[in-house]
């Protein structure tokens, strides 16, 4: 499903999706195609239910939206960890 879509179909609730096809354009992440996984009443909910499936898997590209958003903007941070001294 494209965001367009899953708006239409879950109007004004907060989501669990993952993303199936993605690509990065200008450290922007473009969500091509999504799978929506749960429902919430809730942020607090929501992040929840994300923490648990991360732990689980975390290889999957899963983010935690609202519908009331028209776009999904996405951006990509790079992250550099923490370096030890020598």
């Amino acid at each position: 499903m494209n965001w367009n879509h899953i708006r239409s179909q879950y109007p004004h609730r907060w989501l669990l999706i993952e993303a199936i096809k993605a690509h990065t354009e200008a450290d922007r992440r473009i969500l091509e195609q999504l799978a929506v996984i749960d429902t919430y009443p809730d942020s607090v909910a929501a992040m929840q239910g994300y923490t648990r499936l991360h732990r689980e898997a975390q290889e999957r590209e899963l983010y935690v939206v609202h519908t009331d958003r028209t776009e999904l903007n996405i951006t990509e941070r790079h992250w550099l960890g923490i370096r030890q001294s020598a």
